[in-house]
C-alpha cells in the first residue's frame, strides 16, 4: 500500500491544489493543440485527443520525473504524416505501436544516459528553436481561410483577436504580482472565456477546428497484414518516431531537471513513453512524447509532483465524454495568449547575453541547431546535428593539445614525454613529434600523462615502430594505463612493441 501512495506521490508533501489548477490549466492547452496536430495530419479529430489522454495517464503514473507532461505532440506526427497519405491510418496505429516497443527496448538496455551527451549549446539551440516554433504557431490563429485561400484577418475580427490575445497576456503579467494563489494561465483563460461569452463577441472558437465530444477509447487492433512487407513499411516510421519522441522527451526531462533542482530518471521515462505508444496503437491514439509547452505551463503553475498530469488527462477525458459543449465555447485567442507567453518563457534568453563570452565554436552549434529547429522543424535532426558539430569540435581541440617533451639521459637514451591523449585526432600531430632518423639507438615513449584511446592510436604506435625498426632502433613504451594495456594486449597481432615497466613509478595501475 505505501509503494502506491509513494507512485501518487500522497507519502511527499504535495500542495494539491497547485497541482489540481495546473493539471486543469495544462489540460486547456493540450485540447487546441492535440486537436490542430490531429487535423495537420488527416487523422479524425479525437484521435488527437486520445492521445492526449492515454499519453497523459500513463507517463503521469509511469514517467522517469513528476512535473513532465506527454500528450499528441506534433514532432512525433509530423513523421507519420507520410505513411497516413501513403497507407491509411491502420498503418499509423500499427507504427505507432511499433515506435513503443523500440523504446521499450531502449529503455530495458538503459540506452536513455547517453542523453547526457547532448552539450549545453545543443540544449540551447534546441529550447530556443522550439519557443521559436511555438510562438510562429500561434501566429496561425491570425489567419483565416477565404475561397480556399489563407488569408491574414482583417477589420474588427483582426482587432478583436489582438485584444483578447493582449488582454490574456496581461493578465498573466499582472497577476503573479498581486496573488499567487492560483495559476495565472488558468485565471486568463476563464476571464477571456467569460467576457466572450456574456458579451456575445464574435471570435474563433475550439469547435471551430473540431468538434471534441465523444466515447472512452476503443481498443483496437490495428488491420494490417501481418507479413513482412507490412512490416517494412511501418519499421522505419516507428524508428524514426521512437528517436524523436525520446530525444525530446529525454532533453525535456533534462530542463526539467535544471527547472526543479531534482533528477528524473531517463530509462524509466523510455519505459514509460513506449508502454503509452504501445497502448496508443491499440486503442485508437496517434501516440506522442513529453511535450515541452505544456511541461512548462505545468511547471509554471507551481505543480512538482505527478498529480497534476492526472488531472490533466482525466479532464481531458471528461471532456471527451461531458464536457465538450462548455469546452468547445473557449475563444481560441485566450489559449493563443497562454501559448504565446510558454513561448516567451521557453526561450533561454540568458544564451543571448552569453555570447560574448562563449567560444565561437558553442555560438555557432546553438545557432545552427535553433535554425535547423525552426526550418526543417525536426528537433531530432538539429540535435544530432549539433551534436556532431560538438564532437568534431571536442576532438579538433583535443587533437591540437597533443606535446612531446624531448631529453636524452645520461644513457643516450632518447625519452619522448607525451602529453595529451593519442586518438584518431591526434594521430597526425604525434607522429610528427617524433625524429626516426636522427634519434640514438634506444627510445622510450613515456605516456604518464597520455592515453592510447582507439584503434588509429594503436595503428599509429605500430607503425611508428615499424619505422624505428627499419632504422635498427628499438622502441619501448613506459607508464601505460591498465586500460591502455588491455587496448593493447588486444592487438597483439598488429603490434609488437616492448613494454617497460618503471618499478618506482606505476601510472594507473588498479589493484583486484
Amino acid at each position: 500500500m505505501q509503494k502506491i501512495f509513494n507512485l501518487f506521490d500522497f507519502s511527499q508533501k504535495v500542495d494539491y491544489k497547485n497541482e489540481v489548477l495546473a493539471g486543469l490549466t495544462v489540460a486547456m492547452t493540450m485540447i487546441p493543440e492535440s486537436l490542430s496536430f490531429a487535423i495537420l495530419a488527416d487523422f479524425p479529430p479525437l484521435v488527437g485527443l486520445y492521445a492526449a489522454f492515454i499519453m497523459g495517464i500513463i507517463t503521469a503514473v509511469l514517467g522517469g520525473r513528476p512535473g513532465m507532461v506527454s500528450g499528441g505532440a506534433g514532432a512525433t506526427v509530423v513523421v507519420l504524416i507520410a505513411l497516413m497519405n501513403s497507407h491509411g491510418l491502420e498503418y499509423v496505429f500499427a507504427a505507432v505501436a511499433m515506435a513503443g516497443i523500440i523504446q521499450i527496448a531502449v529503455g530495458i538496455f538503459k540506452l536513455g544516459k547517453f542523453i547526457r551527451l547532448v552539450p549545453q549549446p545543443v540544449m540551447f539551440g534546441f529550447v530556443n528553436g522550439l519557443a521559436v516554433i511555438i510562438f510562429t504557431a500561434q501566429l496561425e490563429q491570425f489567419k483565416e481561410i477565404i475561397n480556399g485561400q489563407v488569408q491574414w484577418l482583417t477589420g474588427d475580427a483582426l482587432l478583436i483577436m489582438i485584444v483578447l490575445v493582449a488582454l490574456t497576456i496581461g493578465i498573466i503579467l499582472i497577476l503573479p504580482k498581486i496573488t499567487k494563489t492560483v495559476p495565472p494561465s488558468l485565471v486568463a483563460i476563464l476571464v477571456v472565456f467569460a467576457i466572450v461569452y456574456f458579451f456575445g463577441i464574435e471570435t474563433r472558437q475550439v469547435k471551430d477546428i473540431a468538434s471534441v465530444s465523444g466515447s472512452l477509447p476503443p481498443f483496437h487492433i490495428p488491420q494490417v497484414p501481418l507479413t513482412w512487407e507490412m512490416l517494412q513499411v511501418i519499421f522505419p516510421y516507428g524508428l524514426i518516431m521512437a528517436a524523436v519522441g525520446l530525444t525530446e522527451g529525454l532533453l525535456t526531462l533534462n530542463l526539467v531537471d535544471e527547472i526543479t533542482g531534482t533528477r528524473g530518471r531517463s530509462n524509466k521515462e523510455c519505459l514509460a513513453q513506449g508502454t503509452a505508444n504501445i497502448a496508443n496503437g491499440f486503442f485508437y491514439g496517434m501516440g506522442g512524447c513529453p511535450m515541452l509547452a505544456q511541461t512548462l505551463v505545468n511547471l509554471s503553475s507551481g505543480s512538482r509532483a505527478r498529480l497534476s498530469g492526472i488531472v490533466a488527462a482525466f479532464t481531458i477525458l471528461v471532456i471527451i465524454l461531458v464536457g465538450a459543449p462548455v469546452i468547445e465555447l473557449l475563444p481560441m485567442a485566450a489559449l493563443t495568449g497562454v501559448m504565446i507567453m510558454v513561448a516567451v518563457g521557453t526561450f533561454e534568453w540568458a544564451s543571448l547575453k552569453t555570447f560574448r563570452r562563449m567560444p565561437k565554436s558553442d555560438v555557432l552549434v546553438m545557432v545552427l541547431v535553433t535554425l535547423v529547429t525552426i526550418i526543417l522543424h525536426n528537433l531530432a535532426l538539429a540535435v544530432l546535428v549539433g551534436v556532431i558539430i560538438s564532437a568534431l569540435v571536442f576532438a579538433w581541440d583535443n587533437a591540437k593539445r597533443i606535446r612531446a617533451r624531448k631529453r636524452v639521459d645520461e644513457e643516450g637514451i632518447k625519452h619522448y614525454e607525451i602529453y595529451g591523449p593519442l586518438f584518431f585526432g591526434s594521430v597526425q600531430a604525434f607522429n610528427d613529434k617524433f625524429d626516426v632518423l636522427n634519434d640514438p639507438e634506444e627510445v622510450i615513449i613515456d605516456f604518464s600523462e597520455s592515453r592510447v584511446v582507439d584503434m588509429s592510436g594503436i595503428e599509429a604506435l605500430n607503425k611508428l615502430t615499424e619505422r624505428y625498426q627499419k632504422q635498427g632502433k628499438k622502441l619501448h613504451l613506459r607508464h601505460l594505463s591498465e586500460d591502455c594495456r588491455s587496448l593493447l594486449s588486444n592487438a597483439d597481432a598488429i603490434i609488437e612493441v616492448n613494454i617497460l615497466e618503471d618499478p618506482t613509478y606505476k601510472v594507473a595501475v588498479e589493484k583486484a
